[in-house]
């Protein structure tokens, strides 16, 4: 699969996002090494630190499925922003050296990263 194909997976399931309190709408497509696509969108909650992000559900549904091993994220927010420091750590948990896809709403790359980039000195399961 290719990065745009990976982006448009998490383009398309963005309209999903539910963000009635920012408006800030985010979506996630993670290709797991076995070539399965997982999604997640954002899920806001009225109790605002019950909010999960889109990186997070997408990661939560690889694993629920069996799926631990991951070749790349695409991440589609406006403006292309990078995961939060919340999803950085859990992404770590299972792929450190991620590549990261970082699109804008209409789909169009803003930044590609590796995790160990956005995340460096991470703790994980190797500082235990």
């Amino acid at each position: 699969m290719t990065d745009e194909e990976l982006i448009q997976k998490a383009l398309e399931v963005r309209r999903n996002s539910y963000s009635p309190y920012s408006k800030f709408a985010v979506s996630a497509a993670l290709l797991s090494q076995s070539g399965k696509v997982f999604t997640g969108v954002n899920v806001e909650n009225a109790s605002y630190g019950l909010t999960i992000c889109a990186e997070r559900v997408a990661i939560g549904t690889a694993v629920a499925a069996g799926e631990m091993e991951f070749e790349r994220m695409a991440i589609v927010v406006k403006g292309g922003g990078s995961p939060c420091g919340a999803c950085r750590q859990v992404i770590n948990e299972f792929s450190p050296r991620l590549p990261i896809l970082m699109a804008d709403e209409n789909g169009k790359l803003v930044k590609k990263a590796f995790l160990s980039e956005l995340l460096p000195d991470a703790f994980g399961p190797q500082s235990l």
